[in-house]
């Protein structure tokens, strides 16, 4: 394989769309734990007390997923820094930590959607009778 100026740019676009959802996922649950909380204020209740934990796990997941996603792209342009250099054998190095950060990114996106998709069948759960 030849690994050419062209080859980190691949992950760009796909680390910025990534970056874009992870972010509005972000907003999404700050409003949502805003709402939850300021009705809890008013009204202190069980089940809003554990959507509020459930939103607080998810918020630090996607804290991290973020963070991968960053890490990716970090490494990413160092990647291209090292082709600008002429180092290649650091490059390929580099990429392949950011195709790491951007693997770890993905399982943990994986983990935050299996945990959203079980509170909302928690939440759904009295529906069925």
């Amino acid at each position: 394989m030849d690994f050419t100026i062209q080859t980190p740019t691949l992950l760009f676009s796909a680390i910025s769309l990534l970056m874009l959802a992870y972010t509005n996922r972000f907003v999404v649950i700050a409003g949502l734990i805003r709402d939850l909380y300021a009705k809890y204020q008013e009204k202190p209740d069980d089940i809003i007390k554990g959507q509020l934990l459930n939103l607080r796990k998810r918020m630090r997941i996607i804290r991290n997923m973020q963070v991968f996603g960053a890490l990716s792209f970090f490494f990413s342009v160092l990647s291209l820094m090292m082709i600008f250099l002429d180092l290649v054998l650091f490059a390929e190095i580099l990429f392949g930590i950011s195709l790491v950060m951007m693997l770890v990114s993905l399982l943990l996106l994986i983990l935050e959607l299996n945990i959203s998709v079980n509170a909302l069948n928690i939440q759904l759960k009295d529906f069925d009778k």
